[in-house]
């Protein structure tokens, strides 16, 4: 090659470099950056398209990277801005970062700031096959660490992926272990965490499972992979419904003559209730009064409700007996100590006296114990209500939040329902139905049961239906209690959550496995609805192949 081609040559590259550099910095002016980064088998991949992501959505929303000549100098190596984890619930917050991400590796380690967040931290290290460090100050590559601080939702997190490390940190330990549950999903789902920010909260306080175990028994192991699964989708709340009339499930020290033969030892109940406060859900029990107590009535029938022609009424016990009082109070009372969590249901519903035409006259002990207890003017209602009252002043001392069903709360009674009552609102069917707005306007707090939406009864009798995960996804909110319409924006802050519930009224009509398929979108549903109440990024079909993906 002559001197003047060599010299000539040389220019050319000078040209073409000024060419390449003008070009990138005028698509950096426009926020978009152009480089080379890993393919996905691994080579080098010039010049593909970079995409912005919503910090909050990871939805696309330009992309006008070009490729360089070929002869041109190789840029430094860069990432695509990352794209927000896809997970069941969403995250309400991504802030994208351009970077590889983070997975894990056999050996790297998983380490915490607080020895209270030891049970979450050996928890995820077994998941993504870690190991846990304890307390450790240092820093290495490929660290997971999991910290406590700030104010705020103790059920709030964020997540920080960056530098080939994952931060997790939250002003709870619950909310640090929402962010593991993020995590586990992005790794098992993807492979990858996203580089990024994410900022977590849910929506509402209260989102719930719970299980008629009453009238099918379910087996302690399958309750275990419920806990798991409910763990992992950010549930806090398991409800169990374990007295009614056609069984008493749970082993009992004050009244063994009450149980069924096929029950749940309190060893069994103490590793179900031990499993799910490791995933931060709190257990509800529920023994249904003054109605639904059958399978206690067989045992004492002398507490068994009579109407006037001594008739006895189905599950109904004698609310003007002082041994009726006694025996369930000394059943709350025991339970106590077996159910620790802060949180107690009392039933209330379906009490049959007060389905009749005329209480007062059909069951006139109960209407002379009314008068007796509140004055003349007093009625079988005000009975009833001043007995829901009493239960709770049992449960209360034992600290417990409490709550019953909404047709439990009697209209035109002097007697009025404990203020601290929370309405777990699952009908509009009672007799004399009273509409949500009704709890309400009364500044009642509302747990939103809507028997629409959320309420899986087994060989569905009567007007009931399997709900579906479509269903609860694309028209279900937190504020449609009853029916399909939801009550004014202004009352959400007193709706507390929600419950999907199982109930077992025909308990052969399904087997254990066919209804935890049954179950499965739409507590996946259910949960999106509660952690973010607003309409899904995804649409039905991409929400349930991530479902799919998930696991």
């Amino acid at each position: 090659m002559t001197q003047h081609r060599r010299r000539a040559s040389a220019q050319q590259v000078r040209r073409k470099r000024a060419v390449v550099a003008a070009a990138f910095a005028g698509t950096v002016a426009l926020g978009v950056g152009v480089g080379v980064w890993a393919s996905a088998d691994g080579g080098a991949r010039p010049g593909a398209d970079v995409a912005r992501t919503s910090p909050a959505s990871g939805a696309t929303t330009g992309a006008t990277g070009r490729a360089a000549a070929p002869d041109s100098p190789t840029p430094t190596r860069t990432y695509p801005l990352s794209k927000a984890p896809r997970t069941i619930p969403a995250v309400r917050s991504h802030t994208a970062a351009r970077g590889p991400g983070w997975q894990p590796r056999h050996g790297e380690r998983v380490v915490v700031s607080d020895p209270r967040l030891a049970d979450e931290g050996r928890l995820i290290a077994g998941e993504l096959g870690l190991s846990y460090a304890g307390q450790k100050n240092d820093t290495k590559a490929g660290d997971l660490r999991l910290a406590l601080g700030g104010g705020g939702d103790q059920e709030s997190y964020s997540m920080t992926v960056k530098g080939g490390r994952v931060d997790i940190s939250g002003p709870g330990d619950a909310g640090v272990f929402y962010g593991t549950r993020t995590l586990k999903q992005e790794v098992h789902g993807g492979g990858t965490a996203p580089e990024g920010v994410v900022r977590d909260a849910p929506a509402k306080p209260v989102r719930g499972f719970m299980l008629d175990i009453a009238r099918k028994p379910y087996s302690a192991s399958w309750i275990e992979d419920r806990v798991r699964e409910l763990g992992d989708l950010k549930f806090n709340e398991l409800g169990l419904h374990f007295s009614d009339d056609q069984a008493f499930r749970i082993e009992s020290s004050s009244h063994p003559e009450i149980v069924s033969t096929d029950h749940l030892t309190k060893a069994q109940v103490k590793r179900i209730v031990d499993l799910a406060a490791s995933r931060h859900i709190t257990v509800v029990p529920e023994i249904d009064s003054p109605g639904h107590l059958g399978a206690v009535l067989a045992a004492h029938p002398d507490l068994q409700l009579r109407n006037v022609n001594g008739v006895a009424t189905r599950g109904a016990i004698d609310i003007s007996k002082a041994g009726s009082a006694k025996i369930v109070d000394d059943l709350l009372n025991e339970y106590a100590g077996v159910f620790p969590g802060g949180k107690w249901h009392l039933g209330g519903d379906e009490y049959q006296a007060l389905t009749v035409s005329d209480p007062q006259a059909s069951f006139p002990q109960l209407a002379a114990a009314a008068r007796r207890k509140y004055g003349s003017g007093a009625t079988v209602s005000d009975l009833a209500a001043g007995w829901l009252n009493d239960r709770a002043a049992t449960v209360r001392a034992h600290h417990r939040t409490l709550r019953a069903w909404n047709d439990g709360f009697f209209r035109n009674t002097s007697v009025q329902p404990a203020k601290d009552l929370q309405a777990a609102y699952w009908t509009g069917k009672e007799i004399g139905a009273r509409q949500p707005l009704e709890y309400l306007s009364a500044g009642r707090k509302v747990i939103n049961y809507n028997d629409e939406f959320l309420y899986y009864v087994l060989g569905q009798p009567q007007t009931f239906v399997y709900p579906t995960g479509q269903r609860i996804y694309e028209q279900w909110t937190p504020r449609v209690l009853r029916g399909t319409t939801p009550v004014p924006a202004r009352y959400d802050p007193q709706i507390l959550g929600g419950v999907f519930a199982v109930w077992s009224d025909f308990p052969n009509a399904q087997t254990e496995a066919q209804v935890a398929a049954g179950i499965r979108m739409p507590l996946r549903a259910t949960v999106q609805k509660l952690w973010d109440p607003g309409a899904p990024a995804l649409s039905w079909t991409q929400f349930k192949a991530l479902a799919d993906r998930l696991g």
